[in-house]
């Protein structure tokens, strides 16, 4: 009986794990995902549809460019596990950029702690900064995020967040990088 339930319970976090890791997938294809030092199939989205995006890439170029991680969250529209991402627990001041791109997107000033295990921001620099994608998988309606300079996944928004803008922009730590605030300033 005491093996059941370690079983059942690895099963379970399996299943989730699975979910969390690719919740956007209409079209699933398998994918090998590395989580530490485990490998595992994983599901993922197929190559994002080709928009009209300043700062245009082929898909080479991409896989050139990114890590293998990036390119799975910002161009296949994946997503990585929470709490055990480079961002969530950041409290450095600084500015959030695409990871494709190098587009500025969010400050830390904007950043709160949402309890998800993402990085969650009240809203971005600019609303132009972020271009937003009606997403209808896992039979729920939700507003994805993308960059509105390359048109890579950054997360998703929901209207759970604080005040003043009442939501919530809940990205992936692997789709954007941080500059520190006395970067910023040196660079300027």
């Amino acid at each position: 009986m005491k093996y059941a339930v370690y079983v059942a319970a690895l099963a379970a976090i399996f299943v989730v794990t699975l979910f969390i890791v690719n919740t956007e997938n209409p079209k699933a294809s398998h994918a090998h995902v590395d989580i530490g030092k485990v490998e595992m199939i994983a599901v993922s989205q197929d190559t994002m549809p080709e928009d009209d995006y300043p700062y245009k890439k082929t898909e080479a170029e991409w896989k050139e460019i990114l890590t293998s991680k990036e390119y799975r969250i910002l161009r296949d529209r994946g997503t990585e596990l929470p709490y055990v991402n480079e961002y969530d627990d950041n409290k450095q001041e600084g500015v959030y950029v695409c990871a494709g791109c190098g587009q500025k997107l969010y400050s830390s000033e904007h950043k709160y702690d949402s309890g998800t295990g993402w990085p969650s921001f009240w809203k971005p620099l600019a609303d132009s900064l972020v271009g937003e994608r009606e997403d209808n998988s896992l039979f729920m309606t939700r507003t994805e995020i993308v960059c509105s300079n390359c048109g890579g996944h950054l997360g998703h928004v929901f209207d759970d967040g604080p005040q003043p803008t009442g939501l919530r922009y809940c990205m992936n730590s692997a789709a954007m990088d941080f500059i520190p605030k006395d970067e910023i300033t040196a660079n300027e």
